[in-house]
């Protein structure tokens, strides 16, 4: 008996198998016929891939490079706790303070600091020729040369004492000069013979610094009306002690 002939099947026919065979199979197929080899080298692109599912484990295996990563895109958050290192410890804190009193004595500190004079008087009114009066001023001992270190000062305001009598502390009393609990002048220095002269026993050398509160006009400042204050000390503070 002779077998009936089968025609081969058309090039549009095989297209149509193939794409119904593919859309049966589901992606798995298709994943299963693409492969690297398939990929034009540089064509994949950020935004051709999902998002989140690039994993570190992806990098380790070398399906993901360095030359991969966009420069500054990843983020602290990217790592984890440790991968990171450690960048190098910052300085030590700069600088010191203390909290002076109107009475001249040293409330609070971040330590190192003492007083050596507080108000003296060395020398009476109208006998200052030798540059010995000293009745305005507080005598520091920051327990460190002070040659490479900067300080400040600045009045602290006391809104609790009735400076000037007139039962007003909050500052805000009408007239010039008429809240001396908020105001005045105040400067500070290294002592420094030949520069900064200073005048009790023990306190002419760079361990020493000098701060002079004074009232708003410029004069000294006495009982009454003397001024809280803050002296700061600034810089590198390796050599104290």
């Amino acid at each position: 008996m002779r077998l009936p002939s089968i025609r081969r099947p058309s090039p549009s026919m095989a297209v149509a198998v193939m794409a119904l065979v593919v859309a049966s199979t589901g992606t798995s197929y298709a994943t299963g016929l693409i492969g690297s080899a398939d990929i034009r080298n540089n064509s994949v692109q950020s935004q051709d891939i999902k998002n989140r599912t690039i994993q570190g484990k992806d990098v380790k295996k070398g399906t993901i490079g360095a030359k991969q990563v966009k420069d500054g895109s990843l983020r602290a958050r990217d790592f984890k706790e440790g991968q990171l290192p450690a960048g190098a410890q910052g300085p030590a804190g700069v600088g010191r303070w203390a909290l002076v009193d109107a009475a001249g004595a040293i409330v609070a500190q971040s330590g190192g600091f003492s007083v050596t004079a507080a108000y003296p008087t060395l020398a009476p009114m109208g006998a200052d020729v030798t540059g010995l009066r000293a009745n305005g001023n507080v005598y520091i001992n920051a327990g460190e040369d002070l040659a490479d270190n900067g300080i400040l000062a600045v009045v602290a305001l006391q809104n609790t004492v009735d400076q000037n009598g007139d039962t007003i502390t909050n500052g805000r009393a009408p007239g010039e000069d008429a809240n001396p609990e908020f105001s005045g002048e105040i400067s500070a220095a290294m002592c420094q013979p030949g520069v900064v002269n200073c005048a009790p026993p023990g306190t002419g050398n760079s361990h020493h610094l000098v701060v002079s509160p004074r009232n708003s006009d410029g004069s000294v400042t006495t009982d009454g009306n003397r001024k809280r204050f803050y002296v700061v000390v600034t810089g590198d503070s390796s050599d104290r002690g």
